[in-house]
């Protein structure tokens, strides 16, 4: 069964997500999203844009939302079930820094071990996608109304930009001393607050290291892994780096009890992950 369909509706929604971006007023609902944060309308009007798109498709069995408590079902006969977070990053479209769509294509059932496919979106100054199916990162730019297709992407085994998420005050000592042991090799900062942009440009520009640890705040991360951290995962293996949590295990190998569960995470080329290895003291 071809997944077709699902990277065609993501392209649908992308490109209605793009417009209520640029002409939508910036407010705050009067809810909160399923983890406490805040829901600006444009969150909203994006999950429902993206849950109207997959509701179309009769092999789309269930999805699960960022913004929704619970997953839910679409198609009982459905085969393919899809996590996303309809809008990453939205609280730095009023100074207008790019954000994304994230999704992960799960094939029955919602464990990383499952997954088929990823995608995210960035909406910037150009619209683009890339997607990972089928052990290839492909990139895609919206030129001429349609993306079109631009190269195959693949880390290298190093790479040259550090994106250390978190408050600092909060890091633990061993995870400060790697960040700025990596600065003294000659890497640059690079970290806007949003997930997408961050490693979009650590793909593109060849490797380095995103993180998010686990703080004094925030002992188990803040990124979900569900909508966020598997899918990100599948991109970075499938690009050729590599992805774990903060004991060394491969993220895509982490259980997932509840939609909304969250975990350390790092991502980044072979070299970086190795730093993090050590800097952990795991194998």
């Amino acid at each position: 069964m071809t997944l077709k369909p699902i990277f065609d509706a993501i392209e649908k929604s992308a490109h209605r997500i793009r417009d209520a971006i640029a002409s939508e007023d910036l407010c705050y609902s009067e809810n909160c999203n399923a983890t406490g944060d805040m829901q600006l309308e444009l969150d909203i009007q994006s999950d429902l844009i993206i849950a109207e798109e997959f509701s179309k498709i009769a092999a789309v069995k269930a999805i699960a939302s960022e913004e929704k408590e619970e997953e839910e079902t679409l198609h009982e006969r459905g085969r393919y079930k899809i996590a996303y977070d309809p809008l990453d990053g939205s609280s730095l479209i009023d100074v207008d820094l790019s954000v994304g769509s994230i999704f992960g294509i799960y094939d029955e059932s919602f464990e990383a071990q499952k997954m088929l496919a990823a995608v995210y979106i960035v909406y910037g100054p150009r619209l683009e996608m890339v997607t990972a199916y089928k052990e290839s990162v492909r990139h895609f730019i919206f030129r001429h109304d349609r993306f079109m297709e631009q190269t195959t992407i693949k880390l290298d085994e190093k790479g040259k930009l550090n994106a250390p998420g978190g408050t600092q005050r909060h890091w633990p000592s061993h995870h400060k001393e790697m960040v700025d042991s990596l600065f003294a090799e000659g890497y640059r900062l690079r970290y806007s607050g949003g997930m997408v942009p961050d490693l979009h440009q650590i793909l593109l520009k060849g490797g380095g290291l995103f993180s998010y640890p686990g703080t004094t705040d925030k002992p188990n991360g803040k990124l979900r892994k569900l909508f966020e951290v598997f899918p990100f995962a599948f991109v970075y293996e499938t690009a050729g780096g590599a992805a774990i949590d903060d004991k060394g295990r491969r993220l895509l190998e982490l259980p997932c009890d509840d939609p909304h569960e969250t975990t350390p995470c790092f991502f980044g080329s072979r070299y970086e992950i190795d730093r993090v290895k050590a800097a952990y003291g795991v194998d």
